[in-house]
């Protein structure tokens, strides 16, 4: 288990100091906290799509009438968690309070329906159980979350930087895997743990992004991750297999979101090495080419020859009436400069002309 978080440790950093594109910066700022947006409250029962959070997330939602509740239950998390980055980034106290918690959860449920007598950011007044889990006593929940708070504040503490990330990955955990067991509030306990981590990732020191990974997670595996926490009551509170658990899906999920920071570094690095090919290429064809270079580094796989000329506007201008002859020809040309594969009656972008131009290390 150290291991894997000192893995993660080392590829949060890495996607720290990746340089990306201040467009796709922007775009993966937005699909992650939409994306984050959505499996916290899609664990809860949120039915909305992520194409409709994602508009949501942009302030161009049309959600029919019948589910605005459901857009409600997501502005509610987006406001948190643009509240939560934006308290740490001016300076504001990592330590979790009591008094914060019960301001999450008032936040995850402002405007939502509740039963009668219960308040949004107040204990519970009733006992809470379900089939194979009861939560704790009502009159309980206010010393339990005051205990979990001093403990995971005050007592679980490094002692030294070195193990600053693993300690709040690990509070990140638990403040979670606590809150959801001593279940304070009527309502809103899923979302409120899900805030807390969110907020225990980021004053850990991970890229924004990821610090929505835990939550999807959660989400993609739903059934395990209810069983996981059943599972951890029924052992009499061992906690160590849902950290492990959180840790495998946090990896996971990691590892997913640096494939695709590296594909968008790929298409950069392509777009540079087309142009620098066509430097002091100047004729109207050599733009034509190049853009059938560029088009076609968009896409993953080959592509008909006969759809070439369809891959974007520009394209479809450059050729005009031309015959897909002079498609074919331009292919050949850049087949000999080492830009496009062709294989039969397609082709496909040489971005292996890229990853040829890392730097080489030795096989361990």
């Amino acid at each position: 288990m150290w291991k894997k978080i000192g893995e993660i440790e080392a590829k949060c950093d890495r996607i720290t100091n990746i340089p990306l594109m201040p467009e796709y910066a922007q775009k993966l700022h937005a699909v992650f906290l939409a994306k984050g947006a959505l499996a916290t409250t899609a664990i809860e029962g949120n039915t909305l799509s992520e194409e409709e959070v994602m508009g949501i997330v942009k302030g161009e939602a049309k959600i029919p009438e019948v589910k605005k509740y459901l857009q409600q239950e997501v502005e509610n998390i987006i406001h948190g968690c643009n509240g939560i980055f934006k308290e740490l980034k001016s300076g504001g106290d990592k330590r979790i309070t009591v008094k914060e918690i019960k301001e999450y959860n008032a936040l995850v449920l402002k405007d939502l329906p509740l039963e009668k007598g219960e308040k949004p950011g107040h204990i519970r007044q009733k006992e809470f159980g379900v089939p194979g889990y009861r939560g704790a006593p009502a009159k309980e929940c206010q010393y339990l979350l005051d205990r979990m708070c001093e403990w995971l504040n005050e007592e679980i503490e490094p002692k030294g930087k070195e193990l600053h990330f693993a300690y709040w990955l690990i509070k990140a955990i638990l403040f979670h895997l606590y809150l959801v067991w001593i279940h304070p509030f009527a309502d809103g306990n899923g979302r409120t743990a899900r805030l807390l981590e969110f907020k225990c990732l980021l004053a850990s020191g991970v890229p924004t992004p990821t610090a929505h990974l835990l939550s999807n997670y959660y989400n993609e595996t739903r059934d395990e991750y209810y069983r996981q926490l059943s599972q951890a009551s029924k052992s009499g509170g061992e906690i160590i297999p849902f950290i492990s658990y959180a840790i495998d899906g946090f990896l996971e999920e990691l590892n997913k979101h640096l494939n695709e920071i590296t594909e968008q570094q790929i298409d950069v690095h392509w777009t540079s090495y087309v142009h620098e090919q066509f430097r002091e290429k100047t004729k109207k064809i050599d733009r034509r080419r190049r853009q059938v270079a560029l088009d076609l580094g968009k896409q993953k796989d080959f592509v008909p020859i006969s759809k070439i000329r369809d891959l974007s506007a520009e394209a479809a201008r450059r050729y005009g009436n031309l015959s897909i002859r002079s498609v074919s020809y331009d292919l050949k040309v850049l087949k000999e400069l080492g830009l496009v594969i062709i294989s039969g009656s397609k082709a496909m972008a040489n971005r292996q002309k890229i990853l040829g131009l890392l730097p080489q290390t030795m096989k361990r």
